[in-house]
């Protein structure tokens, strides 16, 4: 399973210029307090979820393929209204947090982060906010 912790402290050695890097939990309270983040650029590890492939039950061993999906979001403000700038300077962030993740391994997984999707999640205010998954993949092993 992937190790969040080490997800956040990857990216704050190799993205420096976010300012904040933080989880789930202040995610949350950032959605549900319909606020946003006090400093930016900022980033936020979530988890997505798991998806589970063909399993294969062997004398006594029950194995199955998993993929965990994480996302992360990023929050730049633009200063303008309609968020042009941020549109512009979001791309080398994109660019710096898909180098530090794909291809690095969190703890003990079987495969390393791969690239899902990156995609515009809104702009209001001048704030822009994108959000990249990222999958790896892993197995369960159940002793049966």
């Amino acid at each position: 399973m992937v190790d969040f912790d080490a997800v956040i402290a990857r990216l704050q050695s190799q993205v420096p210029d976010l300012r904040s890097v933080q989880g789930a939990g202040a995610y949350k309270a950032l959605v549900e307090g319909n606020t946003t983040p006090q400093q930016d650029p900022a980033a936020y590890v979530i988890p997505l979820g798991l998806r589970g492939s063909t399993p294969e039950a062997v004398a006594g061993l029950f194995r199955q393929p998993i993929a965990e999906s994480i996302g992360v979001v990023l929050f730049i403000r633009g200063h303008d209204a309609h968020g042009a700038k941020a549109l512009a300077d979001v791309r080398p962030f994109i660019d710096t947090v898909i180098g530090a993740i794909a291809g690095w391994q969190s703890s003990d997984e079987l495969g390393v982060f791969q690239l899902s999707r990156g995609a515009l999640i809104g702009i209001s205010s001048g704030l822009l906010s994108y959000q990249i998954d990222f999958a790896i993949n892993d197995q369960l092993r159940i002793a049966t």
